[in-house]
């Protein structure tokens, strides 16, 4: 920790200004109260108060030292009282030097000396004590501000953690179904088989060359979604529509990469897949007093529809993320009726 007086401009200028107001309150004491000239007294009191005051910034290293250190109370007690014992002396020695050297009656100013050494030494174990309570302030503003910092740093940690593993959850999952089509398009269609192939390739490329800890924008989010449903274009055919209403200034928000793949996953198992009709994925995307909302729609066949309640992997996955990613500025609503389900995604806008 560098040094509390030193490193700030504003800190130095009011300790030197404190040092010249004990100054002047010791020459006025010293002249009304112990009788000295008033030449003597402004003398011994400027010398004596501004040496304490280079002592005092000396002072801070030996204390950060002793009060730093992780030994017992009672030896960083004694270690302090020795620390102010050898300043005091030294303080006192250079004080009286420097001013019987500068006075004319040395004599005279020696039986002064003795007159106030008792409020002298008095006044030095008081200032010493208030500099070792100031510097101790500071040590634990520094420890405190240092702990919160590790704290922040660590709960970075720990949420970088969480959006890897929660993201690490997703392509395993979602290659396992597209494998699962390319099994069967192999037998009857290998041509749209080998189309799936090259566009899974594409995306799953897309996917792992994006870094796990940076947000995306969700202009890429949504081309890497694309490329996701063209893979399952390729299986439905002209049972699947994508549909789309992006307002532009939603494309530059940034977001964790893969959020939104599992809502689409959804839509596609729980509408396109259950249907023989046609099923309409829409995605609308705006802004709302700086709130960015992402609605993916579509629509169900009443008729072929099989209800199948899945494990929600996907939409915990998607709201755990939000939450970690955005705090409660963030959610995740899906609402269901008898022939729409909609999922709507809710955060704050952040740009680069």
């Amino acid at each position: 920790m560098k040094h509390p007086v030193l490193e700030n401009r504003t800190r130095l200028l009011t300790w030197w200004l404190l040092w010249l107001i004990l100054a002047a309150c010791q020459s006025l004491l010293i002249h009304f109260v112990y009788g000295s000239t008033m030449s003597t007294a402004l003398l011994d009191g400027a010398i004596s108060m501004l040496l304490y005051g280079f002592l005092g910034l000396a002072i801070w290293f030996p204390v950060r030292y002793i009060l730093m250190d992780d030994s017992e109370a009672y030896s960083a007690i004694f270690n302090i009282v020795l620390t102010g014992t050898a300043a005091i002396f030294a303080w006192l020695f250079i004080t009286r030097f420097l001013v019987r050297s500068l006075v004319a009656e040395k004599i005279d100013y020696m039986i002064f000396w003795h007159s106030v050494l008792v409020f002298r030494i008095t006044a030095g174990i008081l200032i010493f004590f208030v500099i070792i309570l100031v510097y101790y302030l500071f040590l634990s503003a520094g420890r405190l501000a240092e702990k919160a910092t590790r704290q922040v740093q660590l709960e970075a940690q720990v949420r970088n953690g969480e959006l890897m593993m929660l993201r690490s959850q997703i392509n395993p999952h979602f290659l396992f179904n597209s494998l699962n089509s390319v099994s069967s398009l192999t037998i009857t269609d290998p041509l749209k088989a080998r189309d799936m192939i090259v566009k899974l390739s594409d995306f799953m490329r897309y996917s792992l060359s994006s870094r796990n800890d940076q947000p995306v924008t969700l202009q890429n989010e949504l081309e890497s979604l694309r490329l996701y449903l063209q893979i399952e274009k390729v299986r439905f055919g002209e049972r699947l529509v994508i549909e789309e209403d992006i307002s532009p200034e939603c494309l530059t928000a940034l977001l964790p990469g893969m959020l939104l793949q599992p809502l689409y996953e959804n839509a596609i198992k729980h509408g396109v897949y259950e249907s023989t009709e046609e099923i309409i994925i829409k995605t609308t995307a705006h802004m709302k007093d700086d709130i960015v909302v992402i609605a993916i729609t579509n629509n169900i066949d009443k008729e072929s529809v099989v209800t199948r309640r899945g494990a929600g992997i996907g939409l915990k996955n998607v709201s755990s993320r939000l939450e970690l990613f955005f705090g409660e500025k963030a959610g995740l609503t899906v609402n269901r009726s008898d022939d729409r389900f909609t999922a709507e995604v809710r955060f704050h806008c952040r740009k680069m």
